[in-house]
């Protein structure tokens, strides 16, 4: 059986692990034995966060809404109930927006509401 040697596939292997830890602090963006560990918990990390950031803006959207439906005299989870019932689909992000930048059409849609 013929001898082989790994060097091209290690050398590829580490040029990998150096792409991915770019701008890691100390060893970790040297070290083949913490670059592996790092570049994983990284990895593990932006997935998560990827769902969390959903989450936040939601939470973000839900805040400014409130804020905005109180202006006008009414409640958060009254005015949710009330889209619904009249069959207004706009969402949570689409009303956020509006309450922010066009205040005015944000009041309409509260009359039609009420």
């Amino acid at each position: 059986m013929p001898r082989v040697k790994r060097g091209t596939h290690r050398i590829k292997r580490r040029k990998k692990f150096l792409a991915a830890t770019k701008g890691y602090k100390w060893g970790r963006k040297s070290k083949i034995t913490l670059m592996k560990p790092a570049v994983l918990k990284a990895g593990a990390h932006a997935y998560v966060d990827r769902r969390r950031k959903k989450r936040e803006f939601r939470a973000l959207w839900n805040i400014r809404l409130n804020a905005a439906a109180r202006e006008e005299g009414m409640k958060y989870s009254t005015l949710i109930s009330a889209l619904h019932k009249k069959g207004i689909t706009l969402d949570r992000k689409v009303l956020s927006t509006l309450a922010i930048e066009h205040p005015a059409v944000f009041a309409k849609i509260v009359a039609a509401v009420k």
